[in-house]
């Protein structure tokens, strides 16, 4: 499993206390004392593994929510549950609006941390699932020739064959033997199979 938990704090006793806490329920865990030492682990361009931050709002020099305003910049996307004793409801509204999954004041109970934790993973995971499965529709779409991919366009948009053949200056055979190649192709046996394929590529 590539899955991490960073955590970051500058109270030691916090880092070990919470890395023992999510060892405990399996996950594998990191902790770092600043947001520079964090930082310091992923250089400009390149991508952590995938991750979930639980992070500290107040820390000397880069704050949390700094922190996760220097990330959005580096275009590197993790999860983000903060966790405070000092919280405020525009910050906690100014982070969830900036893409944080939470927001936990302390104290707050193992097992509702833990699950938050879960949860973020379970949602990379679906995340994860649907870009192979756009990648993967890609893949087949990328076999048509450039005349399958003109009919497919007008498949999706509702063209009957006629006029799909009016369109093209080409006889209704050929449009559907252009079909026939397109199902054959994609690996599509029902037309809601090529209709989803279709647009899951515009997804990739």
């Amino acid at each position: 499993m590539n899955e991490m938990v960073y955590v970051l704090d500058d109270d030691e006793a916090v880092r070990d206390s919470l890395r023992w806490l999510l060892e405990g329920h399996g996950f594998r865990v990191t902790s770092f004392e600043s947001a520079d030492r964090f930082l310091a682990q992923f250089p400009v361009g390149q991508t952590p593994p995938r991750a979930c931050l639980i992070l500290d709002v107040r820390m000397p020099g880069m704050t949390g929510p700094e922190l996760q305003e220097e990330l959005l910049r580096r275009e590197v996307h993790l999860p983000i549950i903060f966790i405070t004793g000092h919280g405020t409801v525009p910050m906690a509204v100014d982070s969830m609006k900036k893409g944080a999954v939470d927001f936990l004041e302390k104290p707050f109970s193992d097992e509702l941390l833990c699950a938050r934790v879960a949860n973020a993973f379970e949602t990379l995971r679906g995340e994860s699932e649907k870009l192979d499965a756009c990648k993967r529709a890609a893949d087949l779409i990328a076999r048509l020739t450039p005349r399958e991919a003109q009919v497919l366009d007008r498949i999706v948009a509702g063209r009957l064959n006629k006029q799909i053949a009016d369109d093209l200056n080409i006889s209704i055979k050929t449009v559907e033997a252009h079909r026939a190649n397109i199902m054959d192709k994609i690996e599509a046996r029902t037309m809601a199979d090529l209709m989803k394929t279709a647009l899951a590529a515009k997804s990739a």
